[in-house]
């Protein structure tokens, strides 16, 4: 059995230490052990929200849980009616809990997803878990809330409802006043910010913050938050995707397909904003594409009933509104990154903190080459060489280096940081670690810095650059 090299010297450490042990304890007494710091009480509650696919889904008429499982039923998928009014894309599936770990197969072990961040909170923040529905007035204070919600559904309703339920939970606690610091992971990042820049309103076609939400809410922390959109977002609505919590890959479970992902309207909210998308030609030239006009959607065969199974996985009526939905997403995606680019007061009531990495090789851009044999456009996420049309060669090097940026594996540094949206969202602190996007909630080196920004009292925001 190979011991990798790092193991080996942990091993050498030891027996160093138990060989010379003894001598050492001879010629110096022993250290009094200094005792632990005792955990302030009276602490701000804390409300965690998940990324997408974070929440469990069951069907609320057979009580099944239908995400996750691996196992669920081919007829109770996770596609929601295909409707020109996105408010009437429902069916039989409600969130019931944040997903704390997963177990894909009987011998292997369970994977945590929000377990550890919820066990951290516990063990070394001093927080303990209170419910919506049952929590008393002694639960206003050194406690933390889950909020599970429906991730396939419009971000503004998600927002709305977190609004509600505060409210509801403030009435119950006896605490008017009573603010919140939210821990929001990936795309639960947008429903925050919704949430405390518009409240419980609704989105508005001169969309203008009025910071209503922000007297709930103390310090919002995004960790990972796709807040200029995430390039994988198109990826999974052309290839479908297989992850849950926002990035962990799982190959062992029935995949998400894009025929799924054209139905959730939440993954074209976490399309690049206007002007953010980017993308290049066979001579590594940008292209100006508006991702938000359908008939690019068209002309790049992004559109699903380009796909040659189209007919086969919608029946007739879906067939028929598949335009009219595509449309509606769109619109209604562009005008929700609108909103969340609005800038309003001088100075929000709320501290934002900026949790993410810089190290990861992360989809940034896409290469659009023409197929002239099969008459369509190909839309390439991988940096791979090609061959140009005239037969020139280009280097995958020379691919790779438009293609990724700097990120966590799934949103850039620039999408997290909101660079073309700083007015709009002022940060108090940025922290930076190497590590990957479903992993900034279970960093021991992420929880600590959390827990010594949640301690601190809230800093003036540091300057837009």
């Amino acid at each position: 059995m190979n011991i990798e090299p790092r193991v080996k010297f942990v091993v050498l450490l030891l027996f160093l230490f138990v060989a010379t042990g003894p001598l050492r304890a001879q010629s110096k007494p022993t250290p009094t052990p200094t005792p632990a710091a005792a955990i302030p009480t009276g602490k701000t509650p804390i409300i965690i929200i998940p990324g997408l696919t974070g929440s469990n889904l069951v069907n609320n008429k057979t009580d099944e849980e239908v995400w996750f499982n691996n196992h669920r039923a081919k007829d109770d998928d996770l596609r929601l009616p295909i409707s020109p009014d996105l408010s009437t894309s429902r069916d039989n599936l409600v969130p019931k809990d944040i997903i704390r770990s997963v177990k894909f197969l009987k011998f292997l072990p369970e994977t945590e997803i929000y377990e550890r961040l919820i066990n951290a909170l516990e063990t070394r923040g001093g927080y303990r878990e209170a419910k919506w529905s049952t929590s008393a007035r002694k639960d206003a204070a050194d406690t933390f809330y889950v909020f599970p919600y429906d991730w396939r559904q419009d971000n503004v309703q998600s927002a709305r409802l977190l609004i509600r339920r505060i409210e509801a939970l403030k009435r119950r606690l006896g605490k008017p006043d009573l603010k919140f610091n939210i821990i929001a992971h990936s795309m639960g990042g947008l429903v925050a910010r919704y949430a405390a820049m518009y409240g419980d309103a609704e989105l508005s076609a001169t969309p203008k913050p009025t910071w209503a939400g922000g007297r709930h809410f103390s310090k919002i922390f995004l960790l990972g938050t796709p807040n200029e959109g995430s390039i994988e977002s198109l990826s999974s609505l052309l290839n479908g995707f297989s992850y849950v919590g926002g990035g962990l890959n799982l190959p062992f479970i029935q995949d998400i397909t894009r025929f799924d992902v054209f139905t959730i309207p939440s993954a074209y909210q976490l399309l690049p904003p206007p002007g953010a998308f980017v993308a290049y030609d066979e001579n590594l030239k940008p292209i100006e594409i508006d991702i938000f006009d359908p008939a690019n959607w068209e002309k790049y065969d992004w559109a699903i009933w380009k796909d040659p199974n189209f007919t086969k996985k919608f029946n007739a009526t879906e067939q028929q509104n598949s335009p009219a939905f595509l449309t509606a997403a769109l619109n209604r995606a562009k005008l929700f990154h609108s909103a969340l680019a609005a800038s309003g007061v001088a100075k929000p009531p709320v501290s934002f903190y900026l949790v993410g990495a810089d190290c990861k090789e992360t989809p940034a851009a896409v290469l659009l080459l023409r197929d002239e044999k099969k008459g369509r456009w190909e839309t390439r996420f991988k940096p791979d060489g090609f061959t140009r049309s005239d037969g020139e060669k280009v280097k995958a090097e020379d691919v790779k280096n438009l293609l990724l940026s700097v990120g966590d594996s799934v949103v850039t540094k620039r999408s997290l940081t909101a660079e073309s949206q700083r007015a709009a969202l002022p940060v108090t602190e940025e922290l930076y670690q190497c590590v990957g996007h479903s992993k900034l909630v279970t960093s021991p080196e992420v929880q600590d810095k959390l827990f010594a920004f949640l301690s601190a009292s809230t800093a003036v925001p540091v300057a837009s650059p």
